[in-house]
């Protein structure tokens, strides 16, 4: 039997079942992918206060984001081609999200619609919105959450261009996608995979296809998409985009003080302090570190999350004493997906809450409030 004991236990099965395109997809940076490794490296860097004989026998990993009561402060967060890992993948994951009680969110690009994970699940989850250059269909789009009674809305800012990222371009995932020998053998590798893809319906981008007129094949409908990330995006379009919507709106993709002042004064309700995960400016400072300065000046305006190179409970507890109020995961529920479907996203979150609750004890805290930056040694 194999035994699985963290995150990057599940990140290697994943990579043994799901085919080299789409694992590499997930698991890439732009360019050099410098800011993709310092995501992680500068997590693992910053050391913990370990205290003893305190009484932390009732323990609670328990928080809230934006109002709602969480298992702990992660929700996942909005992946492109997740239903590409494992088939009807934002289905299973948003299930696993709303059983274990963490909220969900589903990503623009991703291959199950607003519709399907509606209609699959009971629990209100999150809508990721690009702005486009198509207006009108973002409008639809914003509708379309609205009657999925979605929550809340995740406006992402950093993509106005899509950095180049080498591992996709040698693996064809180009537009429109170029299929080569070496990924149609690896592909015929992954049996249980293709089985699985080959019994469900979905295996396109389920939000556009339908909805666009002249987007309904795999290259048309690439060339659509990628003509469509709109560089001329502003805090116009984000008030435009604050009134469409009407409900709880968080802004992801700060990472710069001036713009998480911006942020704060549009009204939105919660920032996600991101580089894409390194997919986008590579180059860019990674998140933790960009974390503090942008808590210091906005802390006490607008609730504060962080993602990038989260891969267990020491991250995720790391992030909290820099002063996240939540936390966003990617990657590595993405692992847990392409491992093993639903119980693999299940697994990550009871690795991640695990490894969050005894760092907890042996920190000598009991509760998500009660961490604070003097549980890190050298903090940023």
């Amino acid at each position: 039997m194999r035994v699985i004991t963290c995150v990057e236990d599940l990140r290697l099965l994943h990579k043994k079942r799901a085919p080299k395109a789409f694992y590499d997809y997930v698991d890439c940076g732009s360019y050099t992918e410098g800011t993709y490794r310092a995501n992680s490296a500068d997590l693992a860097a910053l050391k913990l206060r370990q205290r003893v004989a305190i009484d932390t026998d009732a323990r609670s990993t328990e928080s809230t984001m934006l109002g709602r009561k969480v298992t702990m402060p992660v929700a996942l967060a909005p992946v492109g081609l997740t239903g590409m890992q494992w088939a009807d993948g934002e289905i299973l994951a948003a299930r696993a999200a709303e059983k274990f009680g963490v909220p969900f969110t589903l990503s623009t690009m991703s291959i199950c619609s607003i519709e399907d994970v509606a209609a699959n699940t009971i629990e209100p989850f999150w809508f990721q919105l690009y702005v486009m250059r198509d207006r009108e269909f973002v409008k639809r789009l914003i509708g379309r959450a609205k009657v999925a009674k979605c929550s809340a809305l995740v406006l992402t800012l950093d993509l106005q261009v899509i950095g180049q990222r080498h591992k996709d371009l040698k693996n064809g995932m180009t537009v429109p996608p170029r299929i080569t020998l070496s990924n149609v053998l690896d592909s015929l590798t992954k049996v249980g995979w293709g089985l699985r893809m080959l019994g469900t319906k979905r295996k396109l981008f389920g939000n556009i296809v339908g909805h666009v007129k002249g987007a309904e094949g795999i290259v048309s409908l690439s060339k659509w998409t990628a003509s469509q990330f709109d560089p001329t995006l502003d805090w116009h379009d984000v008030e435009w985009v604050k009134n469409e919507w009407g409900g709880k709106l968080i802004l992801k993709g700060i990472q710069d003080v001036d713009d998480a002042k911006i942020a704060a004064s549009a009204g939105a309700d919660a920032i996600v302090v991101s580089n894409h995960g390194g997919r986008q400016l590579d180059g860019a400072i990674s998140s933790i570190k960009a974390l503090p300065p942008i808590v210091d000046a906005v802390g006490d305006k607008i609730e504060i999350w962080m993602d990038g190179g989260i891969r267990s409970g020491q991250d995720l507890i790391k992030a909290l004493a820099l002063g996240a109020k939540g936390t966003l995961i990617g990657r590595a529920f993405n692992f847990g997906l392409g491992a093993m479907g639903e119980a693999g996203v299940t697994t990550a979150l009871q690795i991640i809450q695990k490894e969050l609750d005894t760092t907890m004890a042996l920190c000598g805290v009991r509760t998500i409030g009660e961490i604070g930056r003097g549980l890190v040694l050298n903090p940023y």
